[in-house]
């Protein structure tokens, strides 16, 4: 019924609905981010196009277009108040190559739409640059080349199959130039593109103040805020600390920041206060583009050692800031020492701002402080910890559902909930230091990451944050690191987050976490193949900035300095190697060897072959020689054979090369 309804399709049909797909395939991504008349216009579009094409009926006429034109670029002017920029150009361009396939009357037209095809297939790029876009639009660009051979074949036409091929092989030709450019054309500072639209949506953050949930939140998120790799040696899992923002000023219910100046360059005299021991790891990070004020290093990282591109300060409370467009990634390096010892020449009186504590809040805290207190003044600093760490260790659970808190928020969770996560465990430590008479604060960071195997790269999620306290335990030791968390949940610091969580608690499809977490199953193998592509198509396709193609380039440099003369000869002699070869088995091809011997025939009889000359040409010109009829039949019959083994369909016989050389034989 369709077809007695649609008719035979036709070459010329056949050819459109090619056309039509291309478009389609060149539109489809964009119907994510147009508006929604528009989206509808396109589709409806391509409809009415393909419903013309399959039932043969006439182009609408110009009269009809025009109106339709004019209406839809005022809707743009309506929907977004201009028609420059990003998204008015895109939409326009848009409804331009749907309008356009409406108005095709001769062949200039078809190219018309074909290039305008390749122009807003570059466009994508203005939202998305991930690797599955550019797969995507390699895939569209090789149907884009079909549709354009296609168009160029005169008589009989290839399979669709072969036509695929060899526009493949088109874009491969061209392939090694682009890569080429890439690599030598002088890079501009930015993205080539602007903004890409997944450049921050969907992204969180680390922020500058933390209160009761914060951390949960960041914990449901699987977004990757940065990936790292060692020199070497790898920290064990526990000290795999990240440090960022250090939160001091408490006000009963949030830990904040305090204002503290800050220092270009690091500080002159910060660097007698910080002293480096123990084993060095020299990393190297790249932060995730997204909400940026500071860079994660590894607990405790010199500060001469933090190299980065953009411009970091620091700030006495061991803080590493940085100005940078939070749009696009941000590679940075250090040294980490886990063993340190951090600003233990402090003078007492600068204890003050970590001792400070909000008045009329949470005696009962209190209480249990000064008891801690005159523990402190019999046995010591230690003991105060050691005690404050066993009351963690009984009958606390680290849990992603705590019970909402009251205005004194700490003692209901040391006393009465005792459910948390490492906010609340983080923020009641440093509260009841505090009350003991021991400078602490809070320091916000990620904790752990997962190694790829496939790469060597740690990546580090958003589920990572983690909050642990410092405190500084005298002119002899400094700050130092505690984590209560470890004492209630040390399965979260050896391993992750989700070992350290009941099983109750929802964290994903449960079978396939669980699944995903045994490194050695498919599923994780998948996973660690997918993360190692994409990182690496985000260290050296869209990070390829200035700085990194110049120093690629002197290194490449470097390496064929050092025998730019053998390589030279080499790679000549290579080349003409190659040359050699393929012209050897272009004459050993037994189709080509017989039309060039029929070729030389012809030049004989005075008849030279054009360059651009096909067989169909050449046969008109032959039937003009003055040769016998027996011979004239069989040149004309070896044309038409040759045309149709070389560009189109081959005839029944199956011995065609035979029949072929017997056809040169007779026009002899």
């Amino acid at each position: 019924m369709i077809a007695r309804l649609v008719g035979p399709l036709t070459r010329d049909k056949s050819d459109t609905l090619l056309l039509l797909l291309a478009a389609l395939m060149v539109l489809a991504p964009h119907l994510a981010h147009l508006p929604l008349w528009t989206s509808a216009m396109v589709c409806a579009t391509l409809l009415w196009r393909a419903a013309i094409t399959l039932r043969g009926s006439r182009l609408p006429p110009l009269w009809l277009l025009l109106p339709v034109a004019l209406l839809a670029m005022a809707g743009v002017y309506l929907n977004y108040r201009t028609l420059l920029g990003r998204e008015p150009g895109v939409t326009m361009l848009a409804l331009l190559l749907t309008l356009k396939l409406l108005e095709m009357h001769a062949r200039r037209d078809l190219f018309v739409v074909i290039f305008l095809s390749f122009f807003l297939l570059l466009t994508n790029f203005f939202y998305s640059q991930s690797i599955l876009t550019a797969l995507a639009m390699v895939a569209t660009i090789i149907v884009l080349l079909t549709t354009q051979v296609t168009f160029q074949f005169t008589g009989v036409v290839p399979p669709l199959a072969a036509r695929l091929k060899l526009a493949g092989r088109v874009f491969l030709v061209a392939a090694p130039l682009g890569v080429l450019l890439f690599i030598a054309f002088p890079r501009i500072q930015g993205p080539l593109w602007g903004l890409p639209g997944d450049a921050t949506s969907g992204r969180s953050g680390m922020s500058d103040t933390m209160s009761p949930g914060s951390m949960s939140k960041l914990a449901l998120s699987d977004e990757i805020a940065f990936r790292a790799r060692f020199e070497g040696a790898t920290p064990p899992p526990p000290q795999l600390y990240w440090r960022g923002p250090v939160l001091s000023h408490y006000d009963g219910r949030t830990w904040s920041r305090t204002g503290r100046q800050l220092y270009r360059n690091g500080m002159l005299s910060m660097r007698r206060q910080l002293k480096w021991r123990g084993t060095a790891y020299p990393y190297e990070v790249t932060l995730e583009p997204g909400r940026r004020q500071f860079l994660f290093t590894l607990e405790l990282s010199a500060l001469e050692a933090t190299r980065s591109d953009a411009h970091t300060a620091y700030t006495d409370e061991l803080e590493t800031l940085v100005q940078a467009p939070a749009d696009k990634r941000l590679r940075y390096s250090g040294v980490g020492y886990p063993e340190h010892i951090a600003q233990a020449g402090l003078a007492p009186q600068q204890m003050e701002p970590w001792l400070r504590l909000p008045p009329g809040f949470n005696p009962r805290t209190l209480a249990y402080g000064a008891q801690l207190q005159a523990l402190r003044a019999e046995r010591g600093d230690d003991a105060v910890l050691a005690a404050a760490l066993d009351n963690f260790r009984r009958d606390f659970v680290y849990t992603l559902e705590p019970d909402l808190l009251g205005r004194d928020a700490v003692d209901e969770f040391l006393f009465d909930t005792r459910k948390g996560f490492c906010e609340h465990y983080s923020g009641a430590f440093v509260y009841l230091m505090r009350a003991a008479g021991l400078p602490a604060r809070v320091v916000n960071g990620y904790q752990g990451g997962e190694l790829n195997p496939v790469d060597g790269y740690y990546t580090v999620r958003q589920s990572d944050a983690h909050a642990w306290s410092e405190v500084w335990l005298g002119p002899q030791r400094g700050w130092v690191r505690v984590d209560p968390t470890a004492a209630v949940a040390p399965e979260r610091i050896r391993s992750n987050l989700a070992q350290a969580l009941p099983q109750s608690v929802p964290f994903g499809l449960q079978g396939l976490a669980e699944l995903s977490r045994d490194r050695e199953s498919w599923l994780a193998q998948m996973r660690f193949g997918i993360s190692a592509v994409n990182n690496a198509w985000n260290q050296w396709i869209l990070d390829y900035n200035p700085k990194r193609q110049q120093r690629f380039l002197e290194e490449l440099g470097t390496v064929f300095g050092t025998w730019r003369l053998p390589a030279s000869l080499a790679l000549l002699g290579t080349l003409a190697l190659l040359w050699r070869r393929q012209r050897a088995a272009r004459a050993r091809d037994p189709l080509d060897a017989a039309y060039l011997a029929f070729c030389r025939l012809l030049a004989r009889h005075g008849l030279e072959k054009a360059p651009d000359e096909g067989p169909h040409s050449l046969g008109r010109r032959v039937r003009q020689l003055q040769v016998p009829p027996g011979k004239m039949a069989a040149m004309t019959e070896f044309l038409e054979l040759y045309g149709a083994l070389k560009y189109g369909a081959p005839p029944a016989p199956d011995n065609h090369i035979a029949r072929l050389n017997r056809l040169l034989k007779q026009s002899r």
